[in-house]
């Protein structure tokens, strides 16, 4: 499979990714010789390398000597030294980037110089009036796309609802590397990410309004179809006929009712590897309503979980990865009417079990539970992971920093980590238990609500994987970013796209 994507690119080795809330987007082309007419030039430069290049006269590389001298450029990574009118260069301004040393410069460094670079772009970049990035002294496929595709994520904007948004043309960069197609094949995966990743963030910055769970399963179902995704999704009546009452109950209170998700993208014949995102697409609380006019405004990043799983199937998608995965998303509207669930009531979920609704704010997990009893029923995986905006126990715990993960499963605990550590989005490990009674109810099987907070969550999602193995994750306070920051713009992020999709391909691999 992977040649066959090699010798595509050969053929033609310009590639773009396009967010899918916004016209702008950055088109990469990458050849073997910089573009002596930039306007914009960039040199790449590792520590304990001279800047220079071929062909450069001696007045330039003086001039470029002495700047980087006055600066006391390094070449560490993301050090960044502007040079204006360089001397004997067609060039109005010169860039040189530090990359550090080989053992440094990981994936992560390499996306962050992409995004600071980023910056440094001209607002408009034609295909002849290119930015040319010079990036022959890092030899290195992987890092070289990773740079562009920090690049990409960081150029991402969310302008749907802006009445005159900024004109921003396409923008042409031009890469000098040393191996074309190698460089090229990376980024095609790398692109597939970011087409993930964009999905995801335009999930969350959908207004709770606008991005109901009918609506958001109509939009999925249309991005992901071309990508060759089997899609299944349940409406309403389905979702109740099917005995979903957890999932059901959460949005009796509002005109949009329950949806259910599910995407499979079978690149392998493995038992399939299942993602279950909470989809709870605005959440008032219920009749537990929230009470901070902060807190409420941002739960439309309720839904981030969701975004996340359909972000990775899509780039696992993208990528033909050999892999079986499959995404499940329970999708909810938790409003207020005379409808809606009360505190005390009892819900039925798909596998039987009958729920205490002890607090309305914690529906998450009982839209999670079908979603993880749909997911083990009808896909029969080897692993289920979840990932929620679940607790707030989890911010005080950890803060932002790190999503908290509980399993019992040590494979599956040091594959998330590793893919964690690959990605930049940290997990740190959080006790299932023992915890006696944490979710006991005297008037139903369970109660939705216990204490410690995150571990009555996890506890109480683990209830529904039975013995598939599993792990939970919670990513409360991750999902949105108040101001730009890195690969991330302000908005919603897509956080999780990028350590599921790492996660699914380590954990096939050691499960084989």
């Amino acid at each position: 499979m992977k040649w066959l994507k090699s010798l595509a690119l050969m053929s033609a080795m310009v590639i773009s990714v396009v967010a899918q809330a916004s016209p702008a987007a950055i088109k990469h082309q990458f050849t073997a010789q910089t573009k002596a007419d930039a306007k914009v030039s960039v040199l790449l430069v590792g520590a304990n390398q001279t800047a220079q290049v071929t062909g450069w006269s001696a007045d330039t590389q003086a001039m470029v000597s002495a700047a980087l001298a006055a600066k006391d450029f390094t070449g560490a990574p993301q050090q960044i030294v502007e040079i204006l009118a360089p001397v004997g260069l067609a060039s109005e301004r010169l860039l040189v980037a530090g990359v550090g040393d080989s053992e440094s410069f990981n994936r992560v460094a390499a996306e962050k110089l992409g995004a600071a670079l980023w910056s440094y772009l001209p607002e408009t970049a034609d295909a002849k009036h290119a930015v040319s990035v010079d990036a022959r002294l890092l030899n290195n496929a992987n890092l070289v796309a990773a740079i562009a595709h920090g690049m990409d994520l960081r150029d991402y904007r969310f302008d749907r609802y802006k009445s005159n948004p900024a004109k921003t043309e396409v923008r042409h960069v031009q890469w000098a590397v040393n191996q074309v197609p190698s460089v090229a094949d990376h980024y095609a995966d790398y692109a597939a990410i970011a087409g993930g990743v964009f999905m995801a963030r335009d999930i969350i910055n959908l207004p709770g309004g606008d991005g109901y769970p009918q609506a958001i399963a109509e939009m999925v179902e249309k991005a992901v179809k071309p990508l060759g995704i089997k899609v299944t999704v349940l409406n309403p009546r389905q979702v109740e006929r099917a005995g979903m009452g957890a999932l059901y109950g959460v949005s009796k209170g509002s005109e949009h009712k329950a949806y259910l998700l599910a995407l499979q993208w079978q690149g392998s014949k493995d038992a399939p590897i299942a993602l279950v995102g909470k989809g709870n697409t605005f959440d008032t609380g219920g009749y537990n309503l929230k009470t901070s006019s902060a807190s409420i405004l941002r739960m439309q990043t309720d839904k981030a979980g969701g975004g996340a799983v359909i972000g990775a199937v899509m780039a696992l998608a993208g990528q033909k990865a050999p892999v079986n995965v499959v995404a499940v998303v329970p999708l909810s509207h938790n409003l207020i009417s005379g409808s809606a669930l009360l505190p005390g009531d009892v819900v039925t979920a798909g596998d039987g079990t009958r729920i205490e609704v002890a607090n309305t704010d914690a529906e998450g997990r009982l839209i999670l539970a079908d979603g993880i009893w749909y997911a083990r029923d009808k896909f029969k995986p080897r692993v289920i992971a979840d990932i929620a905006t679940l607790t707030g126990s989890k911010v005080g715990a950890l803060g932002t920093a790190y999503s908290a993960v509980f399993t019992e499963q040590d494979d599956v605990l040091r594959s998330m980590q590793q893919a964690g550590e690959a990605t930049a989005e940290l997990v740190w490990q959080l006790p299932l238990g023992p915890y006696p009674g944490i979710i006991k109810s005297n008037l139903a099987d369970i109660a939705n609500v216990g204490s410690p907070g995150a571990q009555a969550g996890a506890v109480f999602l683990q209830h529904f994987a039975k013995d598939t193995p599993f792990i939970h994750i919670d990513m409360a306070g991750n999902a949105y970013s108040t101001s730009a920051n890195g690969i991330h713009p302000a908005g919603g992020n897509g956080y999780g796209v990028r350590l599921l999709t790492e996660w699914v391909k380590i954990y096939a691999d050691i499960a084989e």
